[in-house]
């Protein structure tokens, strides 16, 4: 179990924090894993090595304010989650993304760390968050679920992964 505060909520401290380069082995070790590579996007490498997370970090450090965060719990790199400012007249959405490594799955960090996204983005500007979520990754979709953000659709047959086509599930939240 991931202690707490005394006196606090039973939320695990948790931080989200600028990447940084000291980051890069543990980000490398941990988005090293097939089951996280399963759920995200093609353009996370796999196998994902020190180098990549290097790249990962430098080009996170140019953006400001930083919309790639590392997670951090109780002083541990843990993931990264992020935001993808949309364009044109979506200006004012950006979607949402994250992962952590397999040895924080099931201790409510994913949900804690969307939390204190939702603020950090809203607070600079964005109108509304989106995301989108594999079908078959149900425990993000209880993640977003949890934060308050509502399905607003189905894409089906929308992914093509590992050889296959996947429904596409749609949630957003609003300011």
């Amino acid at each position: 179990m991931v202690p707490t505060l005394k006196g606090m909520s039973e939320r695990p401290l948790l931080v989200l924090r600028p990447l940084r380069p000291d980051d890069a082995p543990a980000l490398a070790v941990l988005a090293n894993n097939r089951k996280i590579w399963d759920r995200v996007r093609d353009y996370f490498p796999f196998p994902y090595r020190e180098t990549d997370a290097r790249e990962f970090i430098a080009a996170s450090r140019e953006s400001e304010p930083p919309l790639s965060l590392a997670i951090e719990c109780q002083g541990q790199f843990c993931g990264v989650i992020g935001l993808m400012p949309q364009t044109d007249v979506n200006r004012k959405t950006a979607e949402i993304g994250y992962w952590l490594g397999e040895p924080f799955w099931h201790r409510g960090l994913a949900t804690e760390a969307v939390r204190q996204m939702c603020a950090y983005g809203f607070a600079r500007g964005f109108a509304r968050l989106h995301a989108a979520v594999f079908a078959f990754n149900e425990p993000s979709m209880r993640v977003l679920e949890k934060n308050g953000f509502v399905k607003e659709g189905v894409f089906r047959k929308a992914v093509f992964k590992n050889g296959r086509f996947f429904d596409e599930h749609w949630y957003a939240k609003l300011a």
